[in-house]
């Protein structure tokens, strides 16, 4: 098996990440403008959304997370030149997403259920609610989306995604004004109309994305539309059982950052919206190492479906590299512009100043951040799904969630001991995925 120079298979990995990095910031630009306009119609709708979106987040991305497995798994048939078997892959993961979709849509109406649960103030109940129903029936069409997504970056072809999350965030505006504010026999819903307006841009995404497919010539002779494969259970279950780790690792991961802000909310409101503008800087951040990790596990996946292990090998060196270098230039820039970061969210000298506090805190676990999600893509790309999984439990539920409710409620300490929690987590993190890594190298590989 050939390897590629290391230029070579630098601008290959980096063809991959910088689309996929830009389909992140449009995604996280879509909430932006969701925020925006809001705050703009009131600042009870705004409550609404937050409650909302902290729910509904966490419901999407452990759905979505499944539908991942196709990523894999389509870049092991394509490096294994069996092109011939995505069309059942594809179509197998599309009816497992359609599914998925239903049953989160059910989930999500019953979430209101639970506010009074979760110490949601009563005055946000109504709009809350009607902003998860709402946005519910988005979520088949984002689950088949992702199905599509992964298709189509897999075959290493990111770049209509991209195009459609850029478009995505010319028209949210619109569909935003008209839902929220109401025009002619449309009544103004505030909220629950920026509920509406997102779940139907969700499936104006898949309408134009599936219609792409089913006409650009470089999808063709996979015939993913055109070719139905009988139902096949073994291939809705190969997609599930390898997807679920990949769900509930996502989930894992979120629900401690949304577990955060009710540990610290004890401290008072200036320090909440502190906390709030750290993560909201360290999240857009983070796209970063995700853009990167999900381009390792496409050029990984598809060295393992060649059983190209020396190149695979190659791949996996450079991504851990390229992550080590992205991570100190982004806290090089963390720690050179904190200040002009937070000043973008606030103007109020108090919070401003608690917030430079905390990114400082942030700095610290870049480097550990971004080596373990690169890890984490070079797992997923040779299949193995259960490992994160189990190390992103152990580490958040395991160590930062009962460290910081310890340090914070029952210590009486500062916000930034979140911070710190997180630090020991994510670096625990680190070197478990590391080691698995290397040890999955040592043994599957060395025996081929």
């Amino acid at each position: 098996m050939q390897i590629a120079s290391t230029w070579n298979e630098l601008k290959r990995l980096f063809g991959l990440m910088i689309p996929i990095l830009i389909t992140q910031f449009a995604q996280a630009g879509l909430g932006f403008i969701d925020t925006i306009m809001a705050g703009r119609f009131s600042s009870i709708d705004l409550a609404a959304i937050a409650v909302g979106v902290g729910i509904w987040l966490p419901v999407m991305l452990l759905f979505t997370g499944i539908i991942l497995a196709t990523t894999p798994l389509v870049a092991e048939a394509t490096g294994a030149k069996q092109r011939h078997q995505l069309a059942a892959l594809v179509q197998h993961a599309m009816r497992l997403a359609a599914i998925l979709g239903l049953v989160a849509f059910v989930i999500l109406q019953l979430m209101p259920l639970l506010l009074p649960w979760l110490k949601v103030p009563a005055s946000l109940h109504p709009k809350a609610s009607l902003f998860l129903h709402s946005i519910a029936f988005g979520l088949p069409a984002v689950c088949i989306y992702t199905v599509l997504r992964c298709y189509s970056e897999a075959l290493g072809y990111p770049r209509p995604v991209t195009f459609l999350s850029l478009a995505s965030l010319v028209v949210l505006v619109p569909l935003n004004y008209l839902f929220m504010h109401g025009i002619g026999p449309l009544p103004a819903l505030g909220s629950a109309g920026c509920g509406i307006a997102t779940a139907v841009l969700q499936w104006l995404m898949l309408l134009c994305l599936a219609t792409y497919i089913s006409k650009a010539s470089i999808y063709q002779e996979d015939g993913i539309f055109s070719q139905w494969q009988p139902f096949s259970k073994a291939l809705i279950q190969k997609v599930f059982f390898l997807g679920l780790p990949i769900g509930l690792a996502l989930f894992f991961e979120v629900s401690v950052f949304s577990m955060a802000a009710i540990i610290i909310s004890v401290l008072g409101e200036t320090v909440v919206a502190a906390h709030q503008i750290a993560i909201s800087i360290t999240s857009q951040l983070f796209t970063i190492p995700l853009s990167l990790g999900i381009a390792l596990s496409i050029r990984v996946g598809t060295y393992y479906g060649e059983k190209n292990w020396a190149a695979l090998k190659q791949i996996q060196i450079l991504g851990l590299i390229t992550a080590a270098s992205m991570a100190f230039l982004i806290m090089a820039f963390l720690i050179v512009f904190k200040s002009e970061l937070t000043a973008l969210y606030t103007d109020d000298a108090h919070v401003a100043t608690i917030t430079i506090y905390l990114l400082s805190f942030c700095v610290m676990y870049q480097l550990v951040d971004g080596l373990q999600m690169s890890a984490s893509g070079c797992l997923r790309g040779m299949q193995d799904t259960k490992s994160p999984m189990w190390v992103t439990l152990f580490a958040y539920w395991g160590i930062t969630l009962p460290l910081s409710i310890y340090w914070i409620r029952f210590n009486g300490q500062g916000a930034e001991f979140i911070w710190i929690g997180l630090i020991i987590g994510l670096s625990i993190a680190c070197v478990l995925l590391l080691a698995r890594l290397y040890y999955l190298n040592k043994t599957r590989l060395s025996n081929q």
